[in-house]
């Protein structure tokens, strides 16, 4: 606006014929004000007042240059913001999922020590098995681990996690083995109560969360929060692994025996890494023979 201003003014000085004169005479009026506004305090206060009266005008004239500026600015503003905020978006996805990854690791972590201090209470050799796959039928509890003929895998071996005892290998292919849980229907463990030795069988009811002790004399001595450990009769489990803890003792006195409900000390629907115990004295099932079903080998001493 300002420079359309002044080329409208510097064409209408020097359009005609005495262009030459007017240039000439403005020259002069300029050097003239120059001198008496340095010269004379008069003219420079004349000038204050004439700049004051100028102002609004000036002010009046900025304003579209100003407001393009300012709209300008709003614009750019605006479109650094969305990319910065789009970027800011996409570094704190990162961030959880990376914050998420840690939150995993870290738990992880925490059930491989826990795993490993159960290693510790194994007087055998063990070796450190995944789970890869669960049966999804749910009248089997039944589990896929990594681990197969290849790594010599036999049937009837123990599966523990960092609880306790969780079940014993029923089928093998070349790398990978099922698993039967002890909660399975199917399913009996020779046990005994840690706090006085008596000895039963724990039979699997279908539910994750609980078992039952198989004829259990009405006068047994067994109590709420009684430990149940592995009697290693039947040559299946090793003696001393933790499997439950006595969670109700129902007695009916018309009743010759108790029934005593008993709750897994293994996560069974939780654990993931998982330590299976070498027994040489189980024995491999081969083709010439008729095997012995291994969820009920000591079924003679129900």
């Amino acid at each position: 606006m300002r420079e359309l201003a002044r080329r409208w003014v510097i064409k209408s000085i020097f359009r005609g014929r005495s262009s030459g004169r007017r240039f000439l005479l403005l020259i002069i009026i300029a050097f003239v004000l120059m001198a008496a506004d340095l010269y004379s305090a008069k003219v420079r206060e004349s000038r204050a007042y004439l700049s004051l009266l100028l102002t609004p005008l000036q002010w009046v004239i900025d304003v579209p240059s100003r407001f393009a500026g300012e709209v300008s600015d709003i614009v750019v503003d605006r479109s650094l913001l969305v990319k910065e905020n789009a970027k800011l978006k996409s570094e704190a996805l990162l961030l959880e999922r990376k914050v998420q990854q840690n939150d995993a690791l870290w738990f992880e972590n925490n059930r491989l020590r826990e795993l490993l201090k159960g290693s510790h209470r194994v007087d055998e050799e063990v070796q450190l098995v995944e789970l890869i796959g669960v049966n999804p039928d749910p009248f089997q509890h039944q589990v896929i681990i990594n681990r197969g003929s290849e790594d010599h895998v036999v049937l009837g071996q123990p599966i523990l996690d960092a609880g306790g005892v969780m079940g014993q290998v029923t089928e093998i292919s070349y790398y990978t083995s099922r698993v039967m849980l002890i909660t399975d229907a199917r399913h009996a463990l020779p046990v005994e109560i840690n706090r006085n030795g008596f000895r039963t069988i724990a039979i699997g009811k279908g539910d994750l969360d609980e078992l039952e002790l198989d004829h259990v004399p009405d006068t047994a001595d067994i109590q709420e929060n009684d430990l149940v450990i592995t009697s290693g009769l039947g040559g299946r489990f090793p003696r001393g692994y933790p499997v439950a803890i006595v969670s109700k003792v129902i007695r009916d006195p018309g009743q010759q025996f108790a029934r005593v409900r008993i709750k897994p000390t293994a996560l069974l629907d939780k654990s993931r890494h998982l330590l299976l115990v070498s027994m040489p004295e189980v024995p491999i099932v081969s083709a010439d023979t008729q095997p012995e079903d291994p969820v009920t080998a000591s079924e003679e001493e129900r």
